[in-house]
């Protein structure tokens, strides 16, 4: 009789399953790897967005291999998840009470005309219903972090995830440059136009590049507001569920507040009761960071250049519009609420 030795046991099946996501789960962090590299050596070039752009580039260069797949698939649906979860420790209630009751009215109603007004013009333009959505949670709540949990309801095609995360990208990138020329013009205190930058700009990095420019109490004031407005995300991405969970079929119906929103606002009243030091805190916001970027470019890795060239100009056009749509509305809001 013959016994087994250790090395020749035959592989469980877990095991398997845990093998065949590692090639896809060690491209993804390498990705993210390269791009917060990138993002060190030039600061204005975001980690996130590059990540996409890695992703496109392996998926119509040279392809994608399919031992690479069940990772790639496990990023852009289960990390991508913990990664918009993680996002809640960055965000606490008392900032929110800060602001005062007018400010936070002014902050809900720029999302809220932001949100409606983007979605109209998303079908005046006749840009698709699910890439229309995205840009709209996008540029009203903040740019990709935004697009990436409404993808998880809404659960377009990757074309569309890239084309609106290229958006968000394009625009506060443009907010960078032209906003702060503005200021004088527009007669804004420094406080004011911090406010304008919190409530109109997109990603929370692109809000501190744009707002610095005019100082300490700018920069303070832009980070408050804008953190307000992602709170404004688990609300937002509800309202979503309810309207999704009432057009599919009965057969498919999911849970109304999806469990990763949950997650969500707890992680949120964690960090408003002091649970974690900031250097916990730190820790938790360079892991969502490497969670959303290889989630992002797990996404991108399934974008086929030739399907976004056949999508046309009218995405662009509703990016521009709903930029120009916040930036007045917040600029309003402004002048009612910090002047």
């Amino acid at each position: 009789m013959t016994t087994a030795t250790p090395s020749s046991r035959p592989t469980t099946p877990d095991r398997r399953a845990a093998v065949r996501l590692l090639p896809g789960l060690a491209l993804a962090g390498a990705a993210i790897a390269a791009g917060l590299l990138a993002h060190r050596w030039w600061d204005p070039l975001p980690a996130l967005p590059f990540c996409v752009a890695l992703g496109v580039a392996l998926a119509n260069l040279t392809g994608v291999r399919r031992m690479l797949v069940p990772g790639l698939d496990l990023a852009a649906g289960w990390l991508l998840r913990a990664g918009v979860i993680l996002l809640g420790f960055d965000l606490v209630f008392p900032d929110v009470l800060h602001l005062g009751a007018k400010a936070l009215a002014v902050v809900v109603a720029v999302v809220a005309l932001t949100y409606v007004g983007t979605l109209w013009a998303a079908r005046r333009l006749g840009v698709p219903e699910n890439l229309g959505l995205l840009v709209a949670v996008g540029f009203s709540i903040c740019g990709v972090s935004a697009i990436a949990a409404a993808n998880g309801i809404v659960e377009a095609d990757e074309d569309e995830v890239t084309f609106a995360v290229a958006l968000v990208t394009l625009c506060g990138t443009l907010a960078i440059v032209v906003l702060p020329s503005l200021r004088d013009p527009l007669g804004l205190s420094r406080e004011a136009y911090g406010a304008w930058v919190g409530a109109g700009v997109h990603d929370v990095a692109q809000v501190v590049a744009t707002s610095s420019t005019a100082g300490g109490l700018a920069l303070s004031t832009a980070v408050v507001v804008k953190l307000t407005r992602v709170m404004l995300l688990a609300p937002l991405i509800g309202v979503l569920a309810v309207q999704r969970s009432r057009s599919r079929d009965t057969l498919r119906r999911t849970p109304l507040i999806p469990g990763f929103v949950v997650l969500f606002v707890a992680a949120i009243g964690l960090a408003s009761v002091d649970v974690f030091s900031k250097a916990t805190t730190h820790r938790i916001d360079d892991v969502r960071t490497v969670l959303l970027g290889m989630a992002l470019f797990a996404l991108g890795t399934r974008v086929r250049v030739a399907r976004l060239v056949r999508i046309g100009a009218r995405p662009l056009v509703l990016g521009l519009t709903s930029w120009a749509l916040i930036a007045a509305i917040a600029y309003a809001g402004v002048r009612i609420a910090w002047t």
